[in-house]
């Protein structure tokens, strides 16, 4: 073998695949395919409970979960903390509360924003509507946020 000329870059080219997909089975499959149809579905547990979003496997026993539940588009504001400026990428461009929902028909909350308009607004046991955003594709974005019910709702 002969020495390479000084200066001269050898290179090969390196090409990094991963040959493989992977798909949101069948409960996450439907709980997104179920936002898409403005519809918000959770799973019974093991014991009865019933969980948003829904779990593929039971935290308890580790076994399947298959028994999907259609969950109402209302709940009550279960916590919050407000976010006073809105980083790039966060649900809405101004002020809004993360806040955990429990839907109606749940026994666990979903974390998403409220848009409230001000921290007076907000209080923990509240109750809030989804608002679906007008295009949706199957995404937990297809819902744009939560919104209050006013008192007469």
């Amino acid at each position: 073998m002969s020495p390479t000329p000084e200066g001269e870059v050898l290179s090969a080219p390196n090409i990094i695949e991963y040959p493989f997909s992977r798909t949101t089975g069948p409960v996450i499959g439907a709980f997104m395919t179920g936002l898409r149809e403005s519809v918000v579905l959770g799973i019974k547990a093991s014991d009865g409970r019933v969980l948003c979003p829904p779990p593929e496997f039971d935290a308890d026993t580790a076994e399947p979960l298959t028994e999907l539940v259609e969950l109402g588009d209302e709940g009550e504001v279960l916590t919050w903390a407000w976010m006073r400026e809105p980083l790039a990428d966060q649900p809405l461009d101004r002020p809004f509360a993360w806040a955990l929902v429990r839907l109606d028909g749940a026994d666990t909350g979903l974390l998403h924003a409220v848009d409230a308009g001000s921290p007076d607004a907000m209080s923990t046991g509240m109750r809030v509507k989804v608002r679906w955003r007008a295009e949706r594709e199957g995404s937990i974005t297809d819902i744009e946020c939560f919104e209050p019910l006013g008192s007469g709702s």
